[in-house]
């Protein structure tokens, strides 16, 4: 009983160290996943030992990296999946295979065998889901085009789980191939009678059971139902010889392709926070800062080479599907890190004999370290995006983004420049159109393009931001630019980029955010469109309106004495 007290107690000192530390990150503007990350650091047996019992870690960074997975799978969906396009799947499965290829051909060559050469190249492709997207969502860079580039990848990478589950798992015995076979048979048969399992509960037997209204009041029977799946499934799981977070992650999945969807989304989010803050501070202590400190040049180089491969991967990736230099540079170095599912896939090796212990050390060290180095990283994404730009014109690398095609002579004055062909512009292309002014689109995704065409359009393909693609536009000629794309770094990029080329030109820029409206008057638009300030007296109008409508209503009812009169529609 004392030892269930104890542990309840290390609990609460690592729960309580993340929350001070956390705090303090973020009050010097920093992600509060540092925090997390140093409370574990710190509290771990390398810093105060104050969480020192080998079973409550093990616990606490199963259970964490369990339950995170399951929040991740829960946020998973194949619609969201299939309207980020090729770049997610194809993109995405290129990543994971292009990273793991190149990293075990230079274990090779550091003298590892093939099998553990491959595992590692396996473990380090993910990149951290759950890091990436709250950094990017902090900074409102999730609208952008590297912000979308990352998300579609880390989509593929999340489902990418399960098959690295199993490779790493085969790759990791030492039977022969025949046993090596059977063993992914079986894991394979596994998985597939988890997910029947949980499809038939969750799409037939839970609708039955939640149909009662006294059920569907209860907003808490969500949260129950998030939580036994994912605690049952990964039991299944771990008693059928799979990672348990395994299961949790397609429990997830699966649950968030079910009827309760959208209730359990809506009121699992402070568990999600424990989720988070229980794996990054469990992560922590996993750190052990002696080891680092003895074995540092090898831990320096593993991080830089980490980094500079992953980003280089990603680069590459995207070049193929037409993106520029920038923003192929920013996604990859979004993505440079180790994620969450390195730590799982590392332990599986690990215990599975695949990897001696003194690689496994410097792996979590080097994964850890990138971790830590997230922060850093996304947020000097997109200037390092550009110089990287700048240099690759410098020794001219080749960038299908940077020329624009000519599908039609170019304009050659008076016309209106639309910026970004999204729900927005569509709408002032038809409102210019209207006006009987000649419409010119300019967007970076090939798609979109097309779609364009289609519709009449006269659109083309590339950055507005560069001076060339303005000139190619006749931008000095034209009535006016119209900046519609939601992501305020690059429409302020396009701005400054007009103003260089002509003073006459009439700029309007669209701001998603207010905060962001006075960076495009200072960069040079006529009009700035603040979406938050519009949208609030549109809200504002709209309900004085309806509340003067129903006023008149009532007094029109009293006056001819009818309660039962006309109705407001």
């Amino acid at each position: 009983m004392e030892h269930g007290w104890n542990i309840l107690l290390q609990l609460v000192i690592m729960l309580g160290a993340a929350l001070v530390l956390g705090g303090l990150f973020e009050r010097v503007k920093q992600s509060a996943v540092l925090g997390y990350l140093a409370a574990g650091v710190l509290l771990g047996p390398s810093g105060l030992g104050v969480i020192h019992e080998d079973e409550f870690k093990e616990a606490a960074a199963e259970l964490g990296v369990t339950l995170l997975l399951f929040s991740v799978g829960l946020e998973f969906s194949l619609t969201r999946l299939k309207s980020l396009g090729t770049l997610a799947g194809v993109g995405g499965s290129l990543q994971v295979a292009l990273t793991a290829l190149v990293v075990a051909v230079i274990g090779t060559l550091f003298g590892l065998p093939l099998p553990a050469a491959l595992v590692l190249g396996l473990i380090v492709a993910p990149s951290s889901t759950a890091t990436v997207l709250r950094l990017l969502a902090d900074r409102t860079e999730m609208d952008s085009i590297h912000g979308r580039n990352s998300l579609g990848i880390l989509l593929l990478q999340d489902i990418a789980l399960v098959p690295l589950v199993l490779l790493v798992t085969s790759l990791s015995s030492e039977g022969s191939v025949a046993e090596v076979a059977m063993d992914i048979g079986k894991a394979v048969g596994a998985s597939i009678v988890l997910v029947l399992l949980l499809w038939t509960i969750t799409n037939f037997l839970l609708p039955h059971l939640f149909t009662a209204a006294a059920l569907l009041k209860n907003r808490e029977l969500a949260i129950l139902l998030a939580i036994v799946t994912a605690i049952g499934s990964a039991w299944v799981t771990h008693h059928a010889g799979l990672s348990p977070a395994l299961g949790a992650f397609i429990a997830g999945i699966l649950l968030a392709e079910s009827p309760f969807a959208t209730q359990v989304r809506a009121d699992i989010g402070v568990l999600k926070t424990l989720f988070l803050t229980l794996f990054f501070t469990s992560v922590g202590i996993l750190a052990d800062l002696g080891w680092m400190g003895a074995n540092l040049l090898p831990v320096v180089l593993a991080v830089a080479g980490l980094i500079a491969i992953k980003a280089l991967v990603v680069w590459a990736v995207l070049l193929v599907f037409r993106q520029s230099h920038h923003n192929a540079a920013a996604t990859g170095l979004c993505l440079a890190q180790a994620g969450e599912f390195s730590f799982v896939l590392a332990g599986i090796a690990y215990d599975g004999g695949g990897m001696g212990e003194d690689l496994f050390r410097l792996l979590i060290s080097a994964n850890l370290a990138t971790l830590f180095l997230t922060p850093f990283m996304v947020s000097m994404a997109v200037p390092a995006g550009r110089a990287f730009e700048a240099f690759a014109k410098r020794v001219r690398i080749p960038d299908h983004c940077i020329a624009v095609d000519e599908p039609e002579p170019a304009p050659t004055g008076g016309h209106v420049i639309i910026v970004g062909f999204g729900p927005t512009g569509q709408s002032v292309a038809r409102s210019v159109c209207d006006r009987g002014d000649e419409v010119v689109i300019v967007e970076m995704n090939p798609k979109t393009v097309e779609a364009a065409r289609e519709m009449g359009q006269r659109a083309y393909l590339g950055d507005a931001s560069h001076g060339d693609i303005l000139e190619h536009l006749h931008v000095a000629s034209a009535k006016a630019v119209i900046v519609t794309i939601p992501d305020h770094r690059a429409g302020v990029a396009v701005v400054m980029s007009v103003r260089k080329a002509t003073s006459s030109c009439f700029v309007v820029a669209r701001a998603r955010y207010h905060r962001f409206a006075g960076e495009y008057m200072e960069a040079g638009a006529d009009v700035v469109l603040d979406e938050e300030i519009e949208t609030g007296a549109v809200l504002g109008e709209r309900i004085a309106r309806g509340m003067d409508a129903r006023s008149l209503a009532k007094i029109r009812q009293a006056e001819s004495g009818d309660p039962d009169g006309p109705a407001l529609t």
